[in-house]
């Protein structure tokens, strides 16, 4: 007789509303940190950190009429960087694509949906190196769940989650992911095992 697993509870911590409503904010945040739009590259980091970029790049546009969202927004592939690939397990990288303008002297702004670790921004840093040099690099997150390992900070954040570090953290974009079939945008939490 095969045992069945039970389900993983879990609990939804953003909806799609405390979604936009974040985004909206660290839009704002980037725009005043940076004192406008000049010289700004939004880096999302796969999977999830590239449509938030995207969903920034919109938002900051729509503050600032003056700015093209798909010239400031690339993609920033970390897979080759990590200093974890014999625990994880193996996947293809995805293509880095950078802004026509580059990133030399620019303001890069990396975008991840989630901070845990702090692994993942550190193989960013490592990635940027290859790519040029920014003026000034910057870090903004949905969701600070803690436990560093390493000394990260995000700039901005939409939202400090305290987790225990048996706890799963996973966000759901409609461009991504479907739950029940229909596509979603939420962060949940899940029990740990």
């Amino acid at each position: 007789m095969t045992e069945v697993a039970a389900p993983v509870p879990s609990r939804v911590v953003l909806n799609q509303g405390d979604i936009d409503r974040a985004l909206t904010r660290i839009a704002h945040e980037i725009l005043e940190a940076n004192k406008g739009s000049k010289d700004l590259v939004l880096l999302g980091i796969p999977r999830r950190g590239y449509p938030l970029a995207v969903r920034l790049a919109n938002k900051i546009a729509a503050a600032d009429p003056a700015v093209d969202a798909a010239g400031i927004v690339g993609q920033l592939d970390v897979t080759m960087f990590r200093d974890d690939l014999s625990r994880q397990p193996a996947r293809p990288p995805y293509p880095t694509k950078l802004p026509k303008s580059g990133i030399d002297n620019k303001v890069v702004v990396l975008i991840d949906d989630v901070l845990y670790s702090g692994r993942t921004i550190r193989a960013a840093l490592d990635a940027i190196v290859d790519l040029g040099r920014p003026r000034i690099v910057r870090l903004a997150v949905l969701v600070d769940r803690g436990h560093r390992e390493l000394p990260i900070r995000a700039d901005h954040v939409g939202k400090n989650l305290p987790t225990a570090s048996s706890e799963k953290v996973r966000v759901h974009l409609e461009e991504l992911d479907t739950v029940d079939g229909a596509p979603v945008n939420e962060v949940v939490i899940e029990a740990g095992a």
